[in-house]
């Protein structure tokens, strides 16, 4: 027996535990990106010795890092298949795969900026069906004909007008309770200039964020097309340039080669944002946001950044997505012109509330989330909450942008 299966044989047993008679909650973690909105949850809980939280990573092909990330944050966990010979009370998971199989109720949280991306294994979907997104779709929702999870939480009220179309079915157990991400952001956006003083921008420079998702269609994946405007056509003093990728694509291809491939945007002052740090921070200081159709590039719509988009794939995204409504708005980085030029055109087109329907299609509960989150799950846990209102952070302060033009990205993926 593994020094893991013992300890948690031990702790299943409970009689070498100080606190007992505890409510236990599986946290179960996919990816990095799965972990970092599962944070806004499980950290819900702190502070509650009636609650005894454990962590599993799941199988993911993603699933590179997941582990360090969460040591990172002093977190130990079980393995799987631990994990799914336990009972639990409750379980929290951003994504679907075998969860089915877990002995707890589910609760299912969304991620990223609106449901984004239709779904993109069809090979299920009956003749005439449509692409959903997955948080949507029968595919993701539905195990053997039934609901599988407990609840399924959502940003929107939007996205219960979608699912009466996708998955009726999961209806009963859907709940509307807004995004964490604009919460924080919104609540981070006092402190635009002390994030830019802590990440080393001076007077007169401007900061130019360039986000990613993950994907063939994405910014990174045809990056050879906007690195040589990113290293060749910037004044190196006037502009400081950090990219914020997707933590996939990380996970997909290794640290070691995504370094590999950046090397040349680092020897020359381009700060590349390692995986597990916060975006949120960097994202409320840009001057300008170029980005594709991902969820990082909606969400600086809540910031006072100018916004140019890269060609994206309209087919592949839903066109009640808030990617889909910006991709309708905002300009485009063309390969024709010089980029200092379009950074100027986008600046002086510009003014405040010009992506405001973008931005309203994130929450329709904005500033709620952790309210919401907390009572739903105190709720399904039959405690009641904690005798105090559940606090909206804002993002803390980044490291200097100096520290990733530098050094190595991070954990190790």
């Amino acid at each position: 027996m593994s020094v893991n299966t013992t300890k948690t044989a031990l702790i299943e047993q409970g009689q070498w535990l100080t606190v007992q008679d505890c409510k236990r909650v599986l946290v179960v973690v996919h990816t990095v990106t799965f972990a970092q909105r599962l944070q806004e949850v499980f950290s819900l809980l702190e502070a509650d010795f009636r609650i005894q939280v454990v962590f599993t990573a799941a199988p993911h092909a993603f699933g590179g890092g997941v582990a360090q990330y969460l040591q990172s944050l002093g977190i130990n966990t079980v393995p799987w298949e631990e994990a799914l010979r336990t009972e639990f009370d409750l379980a929290l998971a951003a994504g679907s795969r075998g969860v089915h199989a877990l002995r707890a109720p589910v609760v299912r949280i969304s991620h990223g900026a609106g449901h984004i991306k239709l779904l993109t294994d069809t090979s299920a979907l009956a003749p005439g069906e449509k692409r959903a997104p997955g948080m949507l779709s029968r595919q993701h929702l539905l195990h053997k004909g039934r609901v599988g999870p407990a609840a399924i939480v959502y940003a929107h009220e939007r996205d219960l007008a979608e699912l009466a179309d996708s998955c009726p079915e999961a209806l009963p157990v859907a709940h509307v309770v807004g995004d964490p991400c604009v919460d924080r952001i919104r609540a981070g956006m006092p402190r635009r200039r002390q994030y830019r003083r802590a990440l080393g921008i001076e007077a007169g420079q401007r900061l130019v964020i360039v986000t990613s998702t993950w994907g063939p269609t994405s910014t990174f994946g045809r990056f050879d097309t906007l690195l040589p405007q990113l290293l060749s056509q910037l004044p190196g003093r006037r502009y400081r340039v950090a990219l914020l990728l997707h933590p996939n694509v990380f996970a997909g291809h290794g640290a070691w080669q995504v370094q590999s491939w950046l090397a040349g945007c680092r020897s020359r002052g381009i700060a590349v944002v390692p995986p597990e740090a916060d975006w949120q921070a960097p994202l409320i200081a840009a001057d300008w946001i170029v980005g594709d159709h991902g969820s990082l590039t909606a969400y600086g719509t809540l910031t006072e950044a100018a916004v140019l988009l890269t060609p994206g794939p309209r087919r592949e995204i839903s066109a009640s997505s808030p990617a889909a409504l910006l991709a309708a708005l905002a300009p485009v980085v063309s390969p024709a012109h010089p980029l200092a030029a379009q950074l100027r055109y986008a600046a002086e087109q510009h003014f405040p509330g010009q992506y405001e329907q973008v931005a309203g299609l994130l929450s329709s509960a904005p500033g709620q989330f952790h309210r919401r989150m907390r009572a739903l799950v105190y709720r399904l846990l039959r405690l009641g909450e904690p005798a105090c209102a559940p606090s909206v952070a804002p993002p803390p302060m980044p490291p200097p942008l100096v520290r990733w033009e530098s050094a190595d990205l991070g954990i190790a993926l």
